[in-house]
Formats: structure tokens, C-alpha cells, sequence
């Protein structure tokens, strides 16, 4: 006798899509903003792509970095020159600890141990100890303006504006292992996992600077632009074109802020070629992924509010207010 298993098959395999569409749905996904001139950072659900909370911890909010299970997030103050750790379950600072001078966008390594802080003010980086929860150490840059962590324990880098270079950090020696030129002034950059290969926005750039670490070397990126005049902007000087850039989780794109165009422009990693554009609110600054890469999310300095951007539709689907001058934006699943 024949057995037709087509339709229990068929159900089986939409109760285990049911499953997996569920399990995903359950999990946390937050996305934090920080309002750079006012003292808070937004919180959003990329679930339901909904504001849901609001941190407030102090004057010009300014770096933000998320440890990597998601249960702490990092922020510098500039108004009083602290690092503050803030417990992601409740929402709440759990720490606070004194800097050197002012300070920049931070990053932190998986975890939790060390966050590295630029010190505007004094061409510096700070080494902050998290569980001791001090400055273990404090090294010379030439005006200093982003760290970055590129997943590694051991690993930090930090920009140098006055030297066209960027600056790794081994948190082994609490020296310099190495120190890359990138061909002009360095904006935000981002390194990929394995340390081989950084994408930099600099000065006067509408694209990125694409940098082989052990070589040296350089390949110049110019992203395409409908305006060519930069608009004034209270928040970044005139000759910054292109301020943030972001790897997608499995590193097969790039996708990077245009202030020409209020725009993202989207880079194949593989084929080296622009593939895309996606506009976004006025004065676009900083991008993030969401941790499943289904979202790009970025901040929009002069209308005060965050594009939310299908990756796979190459389309915003939701821009939401925050609150004054949002600038860094990290996501991440919340227990992770």
C-alpha cells in the first residue's frame, strides 16, 4: 500500500520553521543610542522596532561599547570625564570610574576585562581596568579620537589624527605591537575579525581607505555622490564626507555614511565595487548591525533620530525619534 508522507513532511518541517521563527523572536535584541548633547542614551527593541527605555547617566553622552554576552554596555561622559557601566537588565549604572581627561568613543574587549578610552584632551589613550574598575595604564597618541575592538581579548586599537595611523594595543605588555599608516587623517574605522584588513574613513574622503595591516598596503575607495557641496554641520567639521562604516556580521559588505547625500552607500567586500545606496535622515554618523544582520541601524545627527534600514531589501523601514545630537549607536542580544 502506498503511503503518502508529503503533507506530514511538509508539516514538520513548518513546525520546526514555527520553532526557530519563535526562539529568534524570543531573544533581546537592543539597539542603544547615545544623545550627544543632551545626558541620555535611547534604547530600542529591534523586535519591535519601538523605543523602549531611556538612560540617563550624565552631560554629552559620548562613546558607547558593548561587552559581547550583551550584559553591560560602556559609556563615556565628557562633563565629567568617566566611564560608566551600566547593568543592561535593569538599565542602570553599576559603576563609575574617573578618567584622565576627555573623553571619546571607548571599545571593550569580549570580556568585559579592559575598555580603551581616547583622551581628547590629552593625547592619550586610557587602559581601564573593568573588575578594578581604574586607569591601569595610560599611553601617548597624537590626538586621539576612536577605539576599536575587533573580537580579540588581547587586542585594542586607537586612532591617532595626528599621525594618519592607527594604533594596536597589546593589552599583554600595555604597549604598542604595532602602528599602521592609512593615508590621511583617520575618522571612524573598523578592523575585521581577523586583523588583516581595516576600512577607514578619513579626512576629505567621500568613500574609505581599505588597508592590508601587514603590508601596508592602501587602496583608495571613492564612493559616488549626487551633491557635492557639504552642507554646514554644528557636529562635524566641513571636510568630513564620510564619518561612519560598519562590516556586516559575515563580512561580505561594507556600509558607509555619506553627509553628501544623507545616505548609505553599500560596498562588496568580494568584488570591490559600490552595490547600493539607501538614504537616511540629515546628517548621518554613526552604523551598527544588528547581531542576526538583519538590521542597519544609524544615527542622524541633524534631525535627531535613528534610520532602521532591511538589509536584505536595502530599505529603511522605520525612523525613530531620540533624543539631542544621537551620535554612537551598539547593538546587541541581551544575554547573550
Amino acid at each position: 500500500m502506498r503511503h503518502d508522507t508529503a503533507v506530514p513532511v511538509f508539516l514538520f518541517l513548518f513546525f520546526c520553521f514555527e520553532i526557530a521563527i519563535s526562539a529568534a523572536s524570543a531573544q533581546n535584541i537592543r539597539l542603544y543610542v547615545d544623545n550627544s548633547e543632551g545626558d541620555d542614551i535611547s534604547v530600542i527593541d529591534l523586535n519591535t522596532l519601538n523605543s523602549i527605555d531611556d538612560i540617563h547617566l550624565g552631560d554629552r553622552v559620548h562613546g558607547l561599547a558593548m561587552q559581547a554576552d550583551g550584559r553591560r554596555l560602556f559609556a563615556t561622559i565628557e562633563s565629567d570625564n568617566t566611564l560608566r557601566v551600566v547593568d543592561t537588565a535593569t538599565n542602570k549604572a553599576v559603576a563609575m570610574i574617573k578618567l584622565t581627561g576627555r573623553p571619546n568613543q571607548c571599545a571593550v574587549t569580549p570580556d568585559g576585562h579592559y575598555v580603551a578610552v581616547p583622551i581628547r584632551d590629552k593625547n592619550a589613550v586610557d587602559i581601564v581596568d573593568i573588575p578594578q574598575q581604574k586607569v591601569v595604564k595610560t599611553l601617548p597618541v597624537s590626538k586621539p579620537h576612536n577605539a576599536f575592538n575587533a573580537g580579540s581579548n588581547r587586542y585594542l586599537f586607537v586612532s591617532a589624527m595626528g599621525a594618519n595611523q592607527i594604533n594596536v594595543i597589546d593589552l599583554r605588555t600595555m604597549t604598542y605591537s604595532a602602528k599602521v599608516a592609512v593615508g590621511g587623517i583617520p575618522r571612524p574605522y573598523v578592523v575585521t575579525p581577523d586583523g588583516t584588513t581595516m576600512y577607514v574613513a578619513i579626512t576629505d574622503l567621500h568613500g574609505f581607505m581599505k588597508v592590508d595591516v601587514a603590508s601596508g598596503k592602501m587602496q583608495r575607495v571613492v564612493m559616488p555622490a549626487e551633491n557635492h557641496t557639504p552642507k554646514p554641520r554644528p557636529f562635524e567639521p566641513s571636510n568630513t564626507l564620510t564619518h561612519g562604516l560598519a562590516l556586516s556580521p559575515d563580512g561580505t559588505e561594507l556600509w558607509v555614511t555619506s553627509l553628501l547625500d544623507n545616505s548609505l552607500y553599500v560596498y562588496d567586500v568580494k568584488t570591490n565595487k559600490i552595490t547600493g545606496r539607501v538614504q537616511v535622515g540629515d546628517g548621518p554618523n554613526w552604523v551598527t548591525f544588528s547581531p542576526d544582520g538583519k538590521y542597519v541601524c544609524v544615527s542622524n545627527t541633524g534631525t535627531n533620530d535613528v534610520s532602521i534600514i532591511d538589509v536584505r531589501a536595502r530599505r529603511e523601514v522605520k525612523r525613530l525619534k531620540v533624543g539631542k545630537a544621537p551620535k554612537r549607536v551598539v547593538a546587541a542580544v541581551l544575554g547573550a
